[in-house]
């Protein structure tokens, strides 16, 4: 199938644009995917990675805490190779809302979200690292899940059922005639190529940036931009996912995910997601706010920050699953959906999907799909509900566990690690540099990046970075600057996570990047 042969083109590569491109290819409809850059690059690759059994919500918007109970429970059924079933525990201690501990099993009981009551010694003894002081205690249904692993393999999925994906692929015009989209306009950022198609339906699912993309259509959204920065320990912290027992806040939630906890989360709103990058300022408050439940973590060793941007709509034109705040609350805005039919804007073939959260995204995916159905005269369910989501081969290496796996029960002669942080070796860069052929004439590194562990380690890209570029240059996969080009631009990402966490080991690392990279690659005089 070609490109301009799709009935419908979604825009947006995280998890609910490859959610709602599995959910059309289920149900037969052909789909292409764009994205501007790659996979999970939004929100999608800039969360906790959290399972929300939905007790966040309990106090602050019953509906979402509901919605993210259901999908919790569906997803651990349907994708189990995605998820790391924890458990988690919601723990408070002195000076926190007394009020709130007292009335939070009976908001729990409202919504059917089950809570167990524990003594706070027993919650102590499950995790050595909490406050000796733990007031109160309860256990939750909270689990972890792989959010690379979910876009790979829901877009995986699809494109075996004849979706398509064009990647580093911009959409520059949605040009609108007769109320209806009737041409649209892609620019490839990195080939330069220019594609114009004909959709029948155009599904925004571009997170972040689904207003941006809305007022191309000429139908406006109103879209808060809510930046939310985590930080990565370099050890594992906890079994379970650690939550703070108050109403939802910064630094109040500790997830373990693989051999790392993840630290979260702020609020601050951004007019640009574009501009999205994590400060000293929002780590240094997380940290001192976060001590109190955890105090190994003013002491403990920080591998990298990040962020990413929930969308969080605040005036939906009376579609909206959840209300808007006009003064700037962004915790107060709703963590529900919104479902946009741009029919009421004069656009009638112009669908916006958008916010929710990462844990209900299959539920977004489906009522997306029921509407594009209603609208494209197809009368087909949804089968996301009942379909298990199979696993890919573009997914399995974001597991944090199957390098070192491979590597100790099949390691083959003449194969060397390139990644030692996270055991990735040039058979297995190989083999997802062959996958991605039909893209070889797009980023490499960041792909890899994306598509495994490379540069996710204590490292943080000083040593796999350069060592990877060599083996591609080897292998004939980049040529000319390109292969430096890449390692500038990777670098300079991996950085930004970096600069916000210098002090101690971190910051002798990076001066030793700094002579490596520079000194010795001296990228730094790289245009």
């Amino acid at each position: 199938m070609k490109p301009d042969a799709a009935r419908v083109l979604i825009i947006g590569g995280g998890v609910t644009g490859t959610g709602v491109a599995r959910d059309l290819a289920l149900r037969g409809i052909p789909s292409l995917l764009v994205e501007k850059r790659d996979l999970a690059a939004g929100a999608s690759g800039g969360n906790h990675g959290l399972l929300h059994s939905g007790a966040r919500y309990v106090g602050s918007d019953p509906e979402a805490a509901r919605e993210c109970m259901e999908e919790s429970a569906l997803l651990k059924r349907l994708a189990p190779h995605c998820i790391e079933d924890t458990k988690g525990l919601f723990v408070a201690v002195p000076g926190d809302d007394e009020h709130y501990i007292a009335e939070f099993p009976d908001l729990c009981a409202k919504v059917g979200l089950p809570a167990k009551e524990l003594d706070p010694k027993t919650a102590m003894a499950m995790e050595p690292h909490l406050a000796r002081d733990v007031i109160a205690a309860y256990e939750v249904r909270d689990g972890t899940i792989d959010p690379f692993m979910l876009c790979l393999d829901n877009i995986s999925h699809a494109c075996s059922l004849g979706a398509q994906m064009l990647r580093n692929t911009k959409v520059t015009a949605l040009n609108v005639e007769g109320g209806a989209i009737r041409t649209v306009s892609l620019h490839n950022e990195k080939t330069g190529d220019e594609l114009v198609i004909e959709p029948e339906l155009v599904i925004n699912a571009s997170g972040a940036w689904a207003g941006i993309v809305a007022d191309m259509a000429g139908a406006p959204l109103s879209v808060v931009h809510s930046q939310g920065t985590l930080v990565i320990t370099q050890d594992r912290l906890s079994a379970r996912v650690v939550n703070r027992l108050r109403m939802a806040s910064d630094a109040d939630i500790l997830v373990p995910g693989g051999s790392v906890s993840i630290l979260g989360t702020t609020s601050v709103r951004i007019d640009d997601p574009d501009d999205c990058r994590p400060t000293v300022e929002e780590v240094d408050r997380m940290l001192d706010d976060a001590i109190a439940m955890v105090p190994i973590l003013e002491t403990t060793r920080y591998i990298r920050a990040y962020a990413g941007v929930r969308p969080l709509v605040a005036d939906t034109n009376g579609d909206a699953n959840g209300d808007g705040d006009s003064n700037g609350g962004d915790r107060s805005v709703s963590r529900g959906y919104t479902l946009k039919d741009h029919a009421s804007q004069g656009v009638a073939n112009f669908i916006t999907i958008t916010g929710g959260k990462l844990t209900t995204f299959r539920y977004m995916a489906e009522k997306a799909g029921d509407l594009a159905c209603r609208k494209l005269k197809v009368d087909v369910p949804c089968r996301t509900r009942t379909e298990p989501l199979p696993p890919s081969d573009a997914g399995r290496w974001t597991d944090p566990r199957l390098g070192a796996r491979t590597w100790v029960d099949r390691a083959e002669e003449g194969d060397v690690i390139l990644c030692e942080c996270e055991m990735v070796s040039g058979r297995v860069v190989d083999s997802m540099m062959q996958e991605m052929a039909q893209d070889s004439k797009l980023s490499a590194l960041s792909a890899l990046n994306i598509r495994s562990r490379v540069g996710k380690g204590p490292c943080q890209g000083c040593f796999c970075g350069p060592r990877v570029t060599a083996h591609l240059y080897d292998e004939g996969w980049l040529e000319a600057d390109r292969g430096l080009d890449e390692l500038k631009e990777f670098v300079g990402r991996r950085w930004r996570g970096k600069a916000p966490i210098l002090w101690g080991v971190p910051l002798q690392q990076a001066e030793l990047q700094e002579a490596l990279l520079c000194g010795m690659l001296e990228l730094e005089r790289k245009p």
